[in-house]
């Protein structure tokens, strides 16, 4: 069911604890660890605790949750002293998902070319 945790999902499993993470904000609503292969200097993920399978289950189901995650992706570019970044929600396994848990990529600290990849 949509919002519950997920037996299967590495995230949730970040979420509980149950897998180690570099965590390095945590709001009541929203976990924010560093990316295990950062793209950039600053590459952190920002996730929902509640699960959601991408960003558009998130906005659909929950829209101040959605808020919530893009609030943390400034406070994450604020504490990196980010003058710009990117955010990045790959959506779809054609985009580059591979954890089926909605997530924000804070990407910063270096020129970021568009277009992307």
């Amino acid at each position: 069911m949509a919002g519950e945790p997920q037996d299967d999902c590495l995230f949730c499993k970040i979420v509980a604890g149950h897998v180690p993470a570099t965590i390095v904000r945590e709001t009541d609503t929203t976990v924010a660890f560093r990316d295990i292969n950062p793209q950039a200097p600053t590459h952190v993920l920002v996730i929902p605790k509640a699960h959601y399978k991408d960003a558009a289950a998130l906005a659909a189901a929950a829209p101040e949750l959605a808020a919530d995650v893009l609030r943390e992706t400034q406070a994450i570019a604020d504490e990196d002293k980010l003058d710009s970044y990117r955010i990045v929600f790959n959506t779809g396994p054609g985009a580059g998902q591979t954890v089926w848990h909605a997530h924000a990529h804070v990407l910063g600290g270096r020129g970021l070319q568009w277009p992307p990849g």
